[in-house]
């Protein structure tokens, strides 16, 4: 596999990642550097952890988790949307009321948003020894190069938000809220219909 190949891979599995990012940039309306690098640090690592584990129980779990890994995917943001609408509704102001930097939250979404980076990195244990994999431990740079990759298009998606967020108010969180459903809608069908 070519460092190019690798890097569409890593583009391509973090886009669910940076698409929560900009729903939470637009949440959180004025973010600091720090809520940032949380945000975005966690989806990086997350994205780059779950090729290890995949890489490493491919031969022994893959065909049972690839069963309910989109289930748990949509069940985790599913879970964060409603909050987030709720929290939207219920409150009477225009500010958004929910913080998703927090830790908690943060971890849910990391997960559920990397969760289709465990069948990349099964993927990886079959893969011939070509190209970045041709060195002795390639998958490692391989799974470096994903989270550096999510790290950045995250926290410029946070930025991006925060721009949209600050202009629409509590708008942005029913937003949010609707796109972190509709990523685990997406991810739940998308395993559906190629199943």
């Amino acid at each position: 596999m070519s460092i190019f190949i690798l890097l569409l891979i890593a583009v391509g599995l973090s886009m669910d990642a940076l698409a929560v990012s900009v729903s939470n940039g637009m949440v959180l309306c004025f973010t600091t550097r720090r809520q940032n690098l949380r945000i975005s640090g966690s989806f990086g690592i997350f994205q780059g952890i779950m090729p290890l584990i995949g890489y490493t129980i491919a031969r022994t779990f893959s065909d049972k988790f690839e069963a309910i890994d989109h289930w748990i995917a949509f069940s985790l943001l599913g879970f964060v949307g409603c909050k987030m609408l709720f929290e939207a509704f219920r409150s009477g102001d225009e500010l958004p009321v929910s913080d998703p930097s927090r830790w908690r939250s943060v971890l849910v979404m990391a997960i559920a948003t990397s969760i289709d980076a465990l069948a990349v990195g099964a993927s990886f244990a079959v893969m011939p020894h070509q190209g970045v994999f041709s060195l002795e431990y390639g998958y490692l740079l391989a799974c470096l190069i994903i989270a550096i990759v999510t790290f950045v298009l995250c926290y410029c998606g946070v930025i991006i938000g925060c721009r949209f967020g600050n202009v629409f108010g509590k708008k942005a969180e029913i937003a949010g809220g609707i796109v972190l459903i509709g990523i685990g809608l997406k991810i739940l069908l998308e395993h559906i219909a190629f199943s």
